[in-house]
C-alpha cells in the first residue's frame, strides 16, 4: 500500500456491473487514491447494486502499476459444500 492512501484502479468489469463505478469513472477517471484499503472497500460496497457485487482486490506483488488495488465486478459465489464426499474411482487401467 501507499504510504499517503490506497490507490485503485476502477476495471471495466466493475462499471459493467455498477453504473455508479461507470459514472464515476466518467467524472474522475478510471483511478483513485482513498485514503485507506478500508474507504476503497466501503466504496465498492456502496455502488454495488442488488444481486451483483463490486469489490476491491489487492494489486499482484510483481504488478508494475503504480496502484495497491483493483476495483472489480461480477457475481461472487460461495464454493458449494458437499455433504457427500461421493466415491473414490481407481485408478488401475486407466493409468500406464
Amino acid at each position: 500500500m501507499s504510504d499517503d492512501g490506497y490507490v485503485v484502479e476502477v476495471k471495466r468489469s466493475a462499471r459493467k456491473v455498477s453504473p455508479g463505478a461507470g459514472r464515476w469513472v466518467r467524472e474522475h477517471g478510471v483511478r483513485h487514491r482513498f485514503a485507506s484499503k478500508a474507504l476503497a472497500r466501503q466504496w465498492a460496497r456502496e455502488v454495488s447494486p442488488p444481486g451483483r457485487t463490486v469489490w476491491v482486490q489487492d494489486a499482484a506483488p510483481a504488478d508494475t502499476d503504480p496502484i495497491d488495488g483493483y476495483v472489480v465486478g461480477g457475481r461472487r459465489t460461495r464454493p458449494r459444500r458437499h455433504t457427500d464426499p461421493g466415491e473414490q474411482a481407481s485408478l488401475a487401467g486407466i493409468v500406464e
